[in-house]
């Protein structure tokens, strides 16, 4: 940790060049910091308290934070220029003087288990548990131990995976944004009874006959397909990180993501799935920022299930197989995504998948790949939609990152098509053939609500209670979970039943078969500023409608 000052005026982390520091230790300016000693009573996360004395104060001091401790910044390679985002850290035009250095501060064990993150596995009777830690195969053998509450614990055992910067597609995930992400086990808790608590901890078996343990963590079993109970699902996009000491970092722009992130907290005995729909760190290239992002939401993502899809901010750059060529992921083009987090694909590279929790099926599509008529993907959707028996779970949800279906975000519409371009060409007679209910879409910062609607024309002019035949899907887009906002067009479409430019969430209540709630809540309140209710039953969902109906025949 050190104490500097910058000539200039306040400025921004932006404009600090780290490799340009001149070091003038100032004889009555000092720095410390304690505790020393971290996790000494098996915390995961501590505060420490900074003391500095300088006899010059001013508005120019700065306060960094190196880890490791004995960072060097002698070799500083070009961070690549194609994203026109701040900071350049090699290059930035303000050079710092170095007036104080602090004592180092240390942790009890820097490989203990951290941050566990659960997720549906490929059956609803399996949740899978991830986590980081430092310690690799050839140390310690890695296992869950797990069972119900107050009945005899088994253990699990779970796989180790890492990446490394030659995995890394371009700069700065592959230069200065490179830090070693440790490794990352997954465990699988299969044949688990539905609706009860279960316990868990972490261990690792070190060869010594000693084991290293996690904290203890509780989570409920998913409801079996189709059993009539109350479910709670919370769906939001684009959250990433923010820091609680108000510190500046790299990619500050998610200012709403800590009102978000407690909100859920707060509320986690109402909740049951979380769907976090791409955009998930806007990590962008520096890669310790996924461990804080995983920090973050481990109150939420250690309880229930925390669901992810790949967005611009994960997958994206230029020849790498991405569907848009844009440097949006920093070099990272999904490798930590699909590392640091599991979730029920056939294949972690394509991030398409389907996943059940009880009267829910949901279809989670990659808008970072091709989801085009004749794609791989497009195949997927189809037979996803096409699986579900709706008589056992009548709610069908489609979900991806970017908006393949209606939005009025202003360059959606200086575009004319309220789109992503291409967005739901193909996919709008999937959607009406299959009657899928809600589709959720990230990547525009705010929240957005659409009428029942199938090309381009509303076929329910209600707007807070919906009943009978499902004749059209409900388009919405939640990516005003943490991101700077985006701004609406000035015209309103007709479509278009509510917007608000405000960070916030959606929450699902399946109460039965046939009856489902649907809520927008604001982050800051957690109050509910949207909301209506779908009441039908099992023979609304058969009947015949537009571009939607079954084959008939007049034989008797």
């Amino acid at each position: 940790m050190g104490l500097a000052h910058i000539h200039g005026g306040e400025q921004p982390l932006a404009k600090i060049n780290i490799l340009q520091t001149t070091v003038a230790l100032h004889e009555s300016a000092s720095i410390s910091a304690e505790p020393v000693l971290l996790g000494l009573k098996g915390e995961d996360t501590e505060w420490i308290t900074v003391n500095f004395v300088n006899p010059k104060p001013s508005l120019d001091d700065w306060v960094g934070v190196f880890s490791p401790a004995k960072f060097d910044p002698s070799s500083c390679p070009p961070v690549n220029e194609r994203k026109k985002q701040l900071p350049y850290i090699c290059s930035a035009p303000i050079k710092p003087i170095l007036v104080a250095i602090s004592n180092p501060i240390s942790f009890t064990n820097p490989k203990a288990p951290l941050y566990p993150r659960l997720a549906q596995g490929k059956s609803w009777n399996e949740m899978s548990v991830t986590w980081t830690s430092g310690y690799d195969i050839d140390e310690a053998v890695p296992f869950v131990e797990w069972g119900r509450k107050g009945d005899l614990q088994v253990r699990s055992p779970a796989g180790t995976l890492t990446f490394k910067q030659n995995s890394m597609c371009g700069s700065p995930a592959s230069t200065v944004g490179w830090r070693d992400p440790g490794l990352i086990h997954t465990s699988f808790l299969k044949d688990l009874w539905p609706n009860f608590v279960y316990m868990y901890r972490i261990g690792h078996l070190l060869y010594n006959g000693s084991v290293v343990w996690s904290k203890t963590y509780s989570f409920k079993s998913s409801p079996y397909p189709g059993q009539n109970s109350l479910q709670r699902v919370v769906i939001f996009g684009d959250m990433g990180k923010a820091e609680r000491d108000g510190s500046n970092e790299f990619s500050d722009y998610q200012p709403g993501s800590l009102n978000t992130t407690d909100q859920l907290i707060r509320d986690l005995d109402n909740i049951d799935i979380v769907f976090h729909i791409g955009d998930l760190t806007y990590s962008n290239g520096y890669i310790s920022q996924w461990d804080q992002f995983t920090a973050q939401v481990e109150p939420i993502a250690s309880t229930v299930p925390y669901m992810i899809a790949s967005g611009n901010h994960e997958r994206d750059w230029p020849n790498s197989g991405s569907f848009y060529d844009t440097p949006d992921s920093g070099g990272e083009c999904g490798v930590p995504a699909e590392t640091m987090f599991y979730y029920p694909a056939e294949n972690k590279a394509k991030f398409w998948y389907s996943t059940d929790y009880g009267l829910f099926h949901f279809c989670i599509a990659d808008s970072e790949h091709d989801w085009r008529e004749g794609s791989e993907q497009y195949r997927f959707i189809e037979q996803c939609l096409a699986s579900v028996d709706r008589h056992r779970q009548p709610w069908l949800i489609f979900s991806a990152h970017r908006v393949l279906g209606y939005s009025s975000n202003d360059w959606y519409s200086q575009e004319g098509a309220y789109e992503e371009p291409m967005g739901r060409d193909g996919l709008q007679k999937l959607w009406q053939k299959y009657k899928v209910d809600i589709a959720f879409y990230g990547h525009v910062h705010n929240y957005e609500r659409s009428c029942p609607i199938y090309q381009n024309q509303c076929v329910n002019k209600e707007k807070n209670h919906y009943s009978g035949t499902v004749n059209g899907t409900i388009h919405v887009v939640v990516g005003g979970a943490g991101s700077h906002l985006s701004k609406f067009s000035q015209l309103i479409p007709y479509w278009s039943i509510y917007r608000d430019y405000d960070f916030g969430f959606v929450k699902l209540t399946a109460f039965n078969q046939s009856s489902l709630l649907f809520e927008y809540k604001k982050s800051r309140d957690g109050k509910v500023y949207d909301s209506f209710t779908i009441s039908r039953d099992y023979k609304d969902v058969l009947a015949c409608v537009h571009d939607g109906c079954e084959p008939t025949t007049l034989a008797s």
